[in-house]
């Protein structure tokens, strides 16, 4: 694909954004799984279940499409130099798509489209804030293929060919205009998993999605001005492992889900001193055939670590991460509904709220910054069943 449709691509995911997410990796793809807080490694939600656990899709019964997409309106404040400014960003959008097909009554199919990932803010115009203006985008597309066993066992993999962007933009006090301008980049890993229906409404899963290394050239090496020691222009996207379990009676299911993501190993990250997440998600959901009523709720230790002013090296770090990409979201509130209109149609809807959350760094110093942010999301999607 030519480099215009990949920028364009990218556009249509998102702007300048702070999505509702897990550090910079948003809770959930798929309306039905964001309603119920990001669960659904041992639920199967039809074909939008592709990024979440491969081995799940042997549950579609024929073939399924789903369309759809996310508006994320964040609310990011920021203190510094004893003034507050909100970023100019508050309204991105985010596409998913995906098919997931039985190929044979044992093999499984699909392929997937999603914004997986996201943050940035925009201060420009506001030189207490350096008119900081950053852009991380992330979009995946996957190919899973999954095989049932007439055990109940099923197993999947699905290869992941990422595209990924990467701005930082400000103006230093003493540097002046720093910045080399966006870089994008492609890089490719996999998602494995596995699923297993005990017959009796119990299913349990297990899933692992490898690291994606990026390269933005002199992008990081840039904004750093050296204040970083062993920072390079790759920023790779962590690892994740995660387990859930999930039980079915009658209407009802309840789904509940543990993951870990391996920050403090990924490239990039591990220079800003970003630290491993422990996230929980459980979810529950009503389902009466033409209807469906879902909640559910998301929450994660924080990603960044607050260093102490021990160093110039470590206020920059600190101010570099609360002023430039202020991951710091922790718990997050969902609700959602499902309508079958006709046989083999229905659409979702979806919200997710973060509630705002507040961090400070630097204290005591003339470089003392706080953030305070909360997320609002909506998500719709359609779906096809034939």
């Amino acid at each position: 694909m030519k480099k215009s449709y990949w920028v364009l691509a990218i556009s249509i995911v998102a702007s300048n954004a702070l999505y509702a997410t897990n550090g910079d990796t948003v809770i959930a793809v798929g309306a039905k799984t964001r309603a119920m807080g990001g669960a659904g490694i041992a639920l199967s939600q039809g074909a939008e279940s592709t990024l979440v656990n491969p081995a799940s899709i042997t549950k579609v019964k024929g073939s399924e499409v789903s369309f759809g997409g996310t508006i994320f309106m964040p609310n990011i404040k920021t203190t510094m130099n004893g003034k507050e400014v909100k970023s100019a960003s508050d309204l991105n959008i985010i596409p998913a798509v995906a098919i997931a097909s039985k190929l044979t009554p044992n093999i499984y199919a699909g392929i997937g489209m999603y914004g997986t990932a996201g943050m940035g803010v925009d201060f420009r115009g506001n030189p207490t804030h350096m008119d900081m203006e950053t852009t991380l985008q992330l979009i995946q597309f996957a190919m899973p293929f999954a095989y049932k066993f007439s055990n109940g066992l099923s197993i999947g993999i699905a290869p992941i060919l990422q595209y990924g962007s990467l701005d930082i933009n400000y103006k230093h006090p003493q540097a002046g205009k720093v910045g080399y301008g966006q870089k994008a980049d492609y890089g490719y890993g996999a998602s494995v998993g596995i699923m297993y229906d005990f017959g009796n409404g119990f299913s349990v899963g297990a899933v692992y999605k490898s690291e994606i290394e990026m390269n933005y050239p002199r992008v990081l090496t840039t904004a750093s001005l050296n204040m970083v020691p062993g920072i390079g222009n790759t920023l790779t996207q962590p690892a994740e492992a995660g387990v859930g379990v999930a039980y079915r009676f009658g209407h009802h299911s309840i789904a509940a889900d543990y993951k870990k993501i391996f920050w403090s190993k990924a490239k990039g990250y591990k220079s800003f001193k970003w630290k491993d997440q422990d996230v929980f998600a459980i979810g529950y959901q009503y389902d009466a055939g033409k209807w469906a009523v879902r909640l559910g709720y998301n929450h994660s230790s924080s990603a960044l670590k607050i260093l102490s002013m021990s160093s110039p090296t470590n206020g920059y770090i600190n101010t570099f991460n609360l002023l430039g990409f202020p991951a710091t979201s922790k718990s997050h509130l969902t609700v959602g509904v499902s309508y079958q209109f006709y046989k083999g149609f229905s659409t979702d809807l979806a919200i997710v709220y973060s509630p705002k959350s507040t961090t400070s760094a630097n204290a005591g110093s003339p470089y003392a910054i706080t953030n305070k942010h909360s997320e609002l999301g909506l998500s719709a999607q359609i779906n096809y069943k034939f």
